[in-house]
């Protein structure tokens, strides 16, 4: 399951459609297809007899324990979403500067060249450059536009960077895949033998 990330309190929960397609894309298979699947096998286990030493039901129980915490967590999330979408266009500087939801290349006092998209806490994905809003990176370059110099202060160091371009696009994201192991149990309870 994907770890719960750290948002100030009291802070909007900002989200691009897809983020919040794949937030809602989990829930349904948690409550559709994971929990059933887990509630069955602890179902067959509890009929097992001596449930302190079963580990089928032990560990099925654990199991839903993280399944119903995963599920109050993303409903939480669902219910408090700011959907922002990329692709509407803007106007003005709004069209030229950062701010959620912009895809932003900049480069550093080396020259080194990098490409960063902005989005919510709950979209975060390092591998394809996706930095959370709130990350000391985002908040650098954030209401910055091309040819402005900013200055990130990051966790023991300090970096100069230079906006080489800010614009709005589709931010494409991996759609909720199951995470492997899940719906073990969907194959039905083990044969007694």
């Amino acid at each position: 399951m994907p770890v719960a990330r750290a948002q100030p309190a009291g802070v909007k929960n900002y989200i691009t459609p897809n983020g919040l397609q794949r937030l809602r894309d989990e829930l349904r298979f948690l409550l559709a297809r994971e929990r059933p699947a887990v509630t069955q096998v602890v179902s067959w286990a509890a009929g097992n007899g001596d449930r302190s030493e079963n580990a089928d039901y032990q560990y099925g129980k654990r199991r839903l324990r993280e399944i119903d915490r995963r599920i109050r967590f993303l409903r939480k999330r669902i219910d408090a979403a700011a959907i922002v979408d990329p692709e509407t266009p803007r106007s003005g500087q709004a069209a030229s500067r950062a701010f959620f939801g912009a895809t932003v290349r900049y480069a550093n006092a080396a020259g080194t060249e990098r490409l960063v998209r902005i989005v919510g806490v709950d979209e975060i994905d390092l591998d394809r450059n996706h930095i959370s809003w709130v990350s000391p990176l985002a908040r650098a370059l954030m209401k910055s536009g091309p040819g402005d110099r900013v200055v990130l202060h990051a966790p023991g160091s300090t970096e100069h960077l230079q906006i080489l371009e800010v614009r709005y696009e589709r931010i494409p994201s991996e759609p909720f895949s199951e995470t492997p192991g899940a719906e073990v149990a969907a194959k039905g309870p083990r044969p007694r033998g």
